[in-house]
């Protein structure tokens, strides 16, 4: 059971109001506002009578509201205050549910704020079972204003068969299905966004809404751990006043961790768990984040990504696992059972999402949306390759049983029949009723991205268009995504079925799938936050996971002379600005939508890290500071953040975040920035051992630079644990990181994936060096092969990037012994 959220209170009872609240219950409700005059207090100030909670009671038992005074500035009355109730008239009827009644309250000159009075509103059991059924309860003051609408006592629908927990969830379904009227059905399929429904919660009550979400850069007012349970938990008081009381079901993007939510730990985006390799770790980091989600009140995040990005220079390839179907197959699936775990209703759980489906990441460059180069653009390729590449990872998820599945903003347009004629995955009809419902027996529910449907077309100035609800409902998608449309999609998908164009079996269809996932996180029986966990969100014990997946994630390009691991009581000169930025190595999706650089959230940075290690640590953003004396030179370069399209090489650039100040950002770019590239050539030239970090979301071009580094280690986008990457750098830990996606040798040409023809990367899928320690009998041909192809200045040549990256995909596809011939056979043996 939750603490009680705070009420939400009319502007006009901001110095002064009388709360009602329930006795021990953790509800609110605003009804309609009953104006009246306001009255003087002590100095003149206004009382105001703000009349918010919903109290919920048993059947047969009685209510308690509480009438509490609050005066502002803690000023006592200098009049009393007189509060008359009545019982109105609402959905239970009059001595048959409830006994009705009126009355007086009263609050004597000289009563503080804070002072309580109780009154009781008796239900009268009944005999069979009902709906929830309310009694509004009126007040009114000459003394006081009263604002915020009056209060409502629910009697909680009881001795149904839904409510029966004995019973299996797909008769529960069934009989609650039986129940809904077309309207509630719609209202379960919409999706509303936190903001648009904070300063009008009743409308959840009013349509039924079956969801909210929290889109990048929403918390609530109050961004901890107990702001987002509380708001959560008024938002599902709302859900709860409707008669068949289905609770509310609540979304947010835990893309790399509770990213909105200050303090939460954050781990390396998708990328960098694609480079550990290592799927028991991505589940146990996984578990992590959906204990911190799911303490917050939030029981559903919009991850993983299971996408296969295929050109790196689009904005999402760092929340793909990597560029070859096996690895983002085996990881995608090991993140969701890290997320769902063995029980969904367990307070360490919350439903995952499969995404985008499918092809997002294998966009052709210059189909993307409006001004992006390769999101949401148009995926360009034979149904056979579609099948092996962009469909293959969902068959992982789907095996181990993924509640929810989220369509791509992307289109496809097969090969096979002749260019010309794309369809938006979120009208594909094939692919998701076909393919992913019928053929592969997904029983799970497909929501749709973020406005989503609004792309289909014919597109439109009023959408969603009643043509794009009914092509993308009668295509398979389930709920909808309508952030600030949500009521205009409610009406409009309301009259399509009363016209015809959607049948009502698709209808129950749609709505069993989201209650079933409702009922299997136990939400009718516990809907409220359970806040058991909250104490651990950015603990010691889960800062440590991510301490982990950071180290295991850092892959080891290059290590001249063993430049690596470097002795803690050498002289470390320290410079470039992703070095002492958190900000910058968290990335998108961290604190808003795009992210942005400086203290994004707590954490430490990788300077920090290295500065708990070493004794002696000199540091210089732009490497201007002497390096005379140094033994050892740390760069780190790599990106700002950026997320989806703003990320997109030769897109659009970002600039309306606070921290922007209306300044857009650095074009995106698949070579170094150029004053990235001028501290790593000063810090190189002048310091014997220069170690460069590339702090990124995808591979930097650095080709020119690669003769005059001893050390070049890809550090992805880390999260709020730099001392990760400390302790592989100092030792601590072994790398043992291999690249999740090549390494291109051009940004001219950097469009380079495991199974090219021609493939020559710089350093190939799979490369990764070690620093000692014990390996497997694959792992030490593979090192030793790395070893002797190595050029310093050049990298790997093109058949010995073959046989790596050729290996790797077999070992991850579980061709073992395929893997070691490979190695073999271009180590001459």
């Amino acid at each position: 059971m939750s603490a009680s959220p705070s009420a939400a209170q009319h502007p006009r009872s901001r110095r002064v109001s009388v709360v009602l609240a329930t006795a021990g219950l953790s509800t609110t409700l605003l009804l309609a506002p009953v104006p009246a005059t306001p009255a003087p207090a002590a100095d003149g100030a206004e009382i105001a009578v703000t009349a918010s909670p919903v109290v919920f009671v048993e059947d047969g038992d009685t209510a308690t509201v509480t009438i509490t005074l609050q005066v502002a500035d803690d000023t006592a009355l200098t009049e009393p205050v007189s509060v008359r109730w009545s019982t109105g008239s609402g959905t239970a009827t009059a001595d048959a549910d409830y006994v009705a009644g009126s009355g007086t309250v009263e609050f004597a000159a000289g009563a503080s704020s804070g002072s309580e009075r109780t009154l009781a509103i008796r239900t009268r059991e009944s005999r069979a079972g009902e709906t929830a059924e309310t009694v509004p309860v009126i007040l009114e003051s000459g003394d006081a204003e009263v604002s915020g609408g009056n209060a409502a006592v629910v009697v909680q629908a009881h001795g149904l068969p839904y409510l029966n927990e004995r019973l299996s969830t797909k008769r529960r379904v069934a009989d609650l299905v039986g129940r809904m009227t077309l309207e509630e059905k719609a209202g379960q399929m919409a999706q509303a966004e936190r903001a648009n429904v904070t300063g009008d919660p009743a409308v959840i009550t009013e349509l039924g809404l079956g969801s909210v979400l929290s889109g990048g850069g929403s918390p609530p007012a109050e961004n901890t751990p107990e702001g987002w349970a509380d708001t959560i938990d008024g938002f599902q008081t709302r859900a709860l006043a409707t008669r068949l009381q289905i609770p509310l079901l609540y979304g947010v993007d835990a893309v790399h961790g509770h990213g909105n939510l200050t303090g939460a730990t954050i781990l390396p985006h998708n990328i960098g768990l694609g480079a550990t390799r290592n799927p028991l770790l991505v589940a146990r980091a996984e578990r992590m984040v959906a204990t911190e989600t799911r303490a917050t009140g939030i029981p559903w995040t919009f991850a993983p990504c299971v996408c296969v990005a295929r050109d790196d220079r689009w904005g999402r390839t760092y929340e793909s696992f990597g560029e070859h179907p096996a690895l983002a197959g085996v990881l995608g699936a090991a993140a969701i059972v890290g997320f769902q775990g063995t029980d969904l209703d367990s307070s360490r759980s919350v439903l995952a999402t499969a995404k985008h489906f499918a092809g997002d990441g294998d966009t052709a460059f210059g189909t993307g949306e409006g001004d992006y180069t390769l999101d949401q653009g148009i995926t360009q390729q034979s149904r056979s390759h579609f099948a092996r590449t962009d469909l293959a990872p969902y068959v992982g998820a789907l095996a181990v049983g993924v509640g929810s599945v989220m369509p791509s903003f992307s289109s496809v347009d097969w090969t096979d029949d002749g260019l010309g004629n794309p369809v938006k995955m979120h009208a594909h009809d094939e692919l998701i009723n076909g393919w992913l419902k019928e053929d592969h027996g997904f029983d799970g529910f497909v929501i749709s991205d973020w406005q989503g449907i609004h792309q289909i077309p014919p597109l439109a100035s009023d959408s969603p268009t009643t043509g794009q609800i009914v092509t993308s409902v009668n295509a398979g998608v389930d709920m909808f995504m309508e952030p600030s449309q949500f009521e205009r999609f409610h009406t409009r998908l309301v009259a399509a079925v009363e016209d015809g164009a959607i049948t009502q079996e698709r209808i129950d269809d749609a709505v069993s799938r989201i209650l079933t996932a409702k009922f299997e996180l136990g939400l009718f029986e516990e809907p409220f936050a359970d806040r058991s966990h909250a104490d651990d969100i950015g603990s010691a014990q889960h800062r440590a996971i991510a301490r982990q997946a950071v180290a295991e994630s850092q892959v080891l390009l290059k290590n001249s002379r063993r430049a690596l691991p470097l002795d803690d009581d050498a002289s470390v000169y320290v410079a470039g600005r992703n070095a002492d930025d958190l900000g910058n190595q968290a990335g998108g999706w961290t604190g808003t939508w795009q992210g942005f650089s400086g203290e994004v959230t707590e954490g430490t940075t990788i300077l920090e890290g290295i500065e708990a290690v070493a004794d002696d640590v000199t540091f210089s953003e732009d490497a201007s500071a002497p390096t005379a004396g140094a033994d050892v030179g740390i760069v780190v370069v790599g990106e700002t953040p950026y997320t989806e399209g703003f990320g997109d090489v030769g897109g659009p650039e970002w600039a309306w975040d606070p921290a922007d100040g209306g300044v857009f950002r650095e074009e995106k770019s698949m070579s170094l920035q150029p004053g990235d590239a001028e501290v790593v050539e000063r810090v190189c030239a002048q310091i014997r051992t220069c170690v460069v970090l590339v702090v990124s979301g995808r591979p930097q071009v650095l080709t020119e630079q690669l003769g005059s580094i001893d050390a070049l280690v890809a550090s992805w986008l880390p999260g709020t644990e730099g001392a990760g990457v400390a302790d592989v750098l100092f030792g601590e830990r072994r790398f043992t990181g291999k690249l999740p996606v090549s390494w291109p040798r051009s940004a001219d040409d950097p469009v380079v994936n495991v199974g090219d023809r021609d493939y020559d990367p710089l350093f190939p899928f799979g490369w990764g060096l070690s620093t000692g320690g014990r390996t497997s009998a694959l792992d030490r041909d593979r090192l030793a092969l790395q070893t002797a192809v190595l050029d310093p200045a050049t990298g790997v040549p093109p058949a010995a990037s073959k046989a790596i990256a050729n290996a790797d995909v077999a070992l991850l596809e579980g061709r073992n012994t395929e893997a070691a011939r490979l190695l073999n056979a271009a180590g001459g043996r």
